[in-house]
């Protein structure tokens, strides 16, 4: 059967690009690597996926990175609310958290992707090929190249389609490897002429050169706020909002660390020297927490200072502070001088350490860098340099805080895609 489009990748952009394409009545080859789709949107937000936020535009551009401007067009289409009721219609009941995050109200991302997959499945303008890798895409004698490696049948096959034919390419970055996410699209975009902005990996957790207490390991906190420093500069490079982060074996998790990640990674990969700055006490001022110390000490004069710090402390952060305080441990409060007491203050409104790099690829949520947006149409995802090709969700030079913030991007870039051709 003729197509008159191809989706390469199976993933949430590639998915709704292809249920937009058909939907509008175009035949649909949708050519997949793994022996299902969608793996990774199955695996997304801790199996609950978070689809989408219910920001407004204003709000949500700001967590965007790269050029957030180059989605305006296509939000303009295609938003938070048109996804929600995107999926509403099709049976999927949402619900919405803290910070405005959607997930469907089971829990589940499955059905999110069973969704997708039903609109295809019942469409007889689409066809769905598992199991197919494809190597590469080329314009040769006047017509599509495209070669692919069919693992379960061990075949190689080159197909070939009229120029007519658009061509979707959506296979993702970086991150998740095991879910078929291997970059094999930033080289087939960089082999059709586009500038590839180097990948990097982001929403990750980081790494820190002080060694972390074995009591701290997987410990959580709560309402904190995160900064990043150039250790040059001393300039803050990043300021979280008030959150939750997570000590690691060898470094930092949690929320708050990955919205840093987006903007660490690639000074951290350059080797530029970065401090992470963790606020304990990010509601009071240092003034304000200055008067609690002194009234906390005038109240518990005879305490012995290693047992006083639960007063301002979880007792799994103990083992991290006494060392770095240089306080005695059996000091009584009411011989703790003035300076003590402001180093006290100064150490829970910015406990330091030295970041080293970031967790890998396999831990990592999103990919940072991609195709150039200045090469990609932002009203059509058509490329600049190519006609009929179309790029995608992960693939392009587009990444974002958490939030649901990404999956929105994958959807709407999709969208547009598939609503252009």
């Amino acid at each position: 059967m003729e197509q008159d489009v191809i989706v390469v990748g199976g993933g949430a952009a590639g998915l709704m690009a292809a249920v937009t394409a058909a939907e509008r009545g175009k035949r649909v080859l949708l050519l997949e690597k793994m022996d299902q789709a969608g793996r990774k949107l199955r695996i997304t937000g801790k199996g609950r996926c978070n689809l989408t936020n219910t920001n407004p535009l204003r709000d949500t551009l700001p967590h965007i990175g790269s050029d957030a401007r180059f989605l305006r067009n296509a939000y303009g289409r295609f938003f938070n609310q048109q996804l929600m009721d995107f999926f509403e219609q099709r049976g999927v009941a949402l619900t919405v958290e803290r910070g405005n995050r959607v997930y469907p109200a089971s829990g589940k991302a499955l059905d999110i992707f069973l969704a997708l997959m039903h609109e295809l499945e019942g469409n007889s303008n689409v066809t769905i090929r598992k199991n197919t890798t494809v190597k590469s895409i080329k314009v040769e004698n006047g017509q599509w190249k495209v070669e692919s490696d069919a693992s379960a049948s061990k075949a190689f096959s080159t197909m070939y389609f009229p120029l007519s034919t658009r061509i979707i390419l959506a296979t993702g970055g970086l991150s998740y490897p095991t879910t078929g996410s291997t970059g094999a699209g930033y080289r087939m975009a960089r082999e059709l002429g586009h500038t590839v902005v180097e990948p990097v990996p982001s929403l990750v957790a980081l790494k820190c050169q002080e060694k972390i207490p074995e009591e701290l390991i997987g410990f959580q906190l709560k309402n904190v706020q995160l900064q990043v420093v150039d250790g040059a500069s001393k300039k803050a490079m990043f300021k979280s909002g008030i959150g939750e982060m997570t000590f690691v074996q060898d470094g930092l998790a949690g929320p708050i660390v990955l919205s840093a990640s987006r903007i660490a990674t690639r000074p951290l990969q350059s080797g530029q020297t970065l401090t992470a700055r963790l606020d304990l006490k990010p509601g009071l001022t240092p003034e304000q927490l200055d008067r609690r110390l002194l009234s906390d000490i005038d109240q518990n004069g005879t305490r012995v200072f290693n047992d006083a710090l639960r007063l301002w402390l979880p007792a799994e952060l103990i083992p991290l502070a006494l060392p770095q305080l240089h306080i005695e441990y059996y000091k009584r409060l009411h011989q703790i001088t003035g300076e003590e007491r402001r180093r006290l203050r100064d150490w829970l409104k910015g406990v330091e350490f030295t970041l080293t790099g970031t967790h890998d690829w396999n831990e990592a949520i999103v990919t940072q860098g991609g195709v150039a947006l200045s090469e990609v149409n932002p009203k059509t995802m058509e490329s600049r340099l190519v006609k009929g090709l179309y790029l995608v969700g992960e693939l392009l030079d587009l990444d974002a805080d958490t939030g649901g913030y990404n999956l929105q991007i994958a959807f709407s870039t999709g969208h547009a895609a598939g609503e252009a051709i």
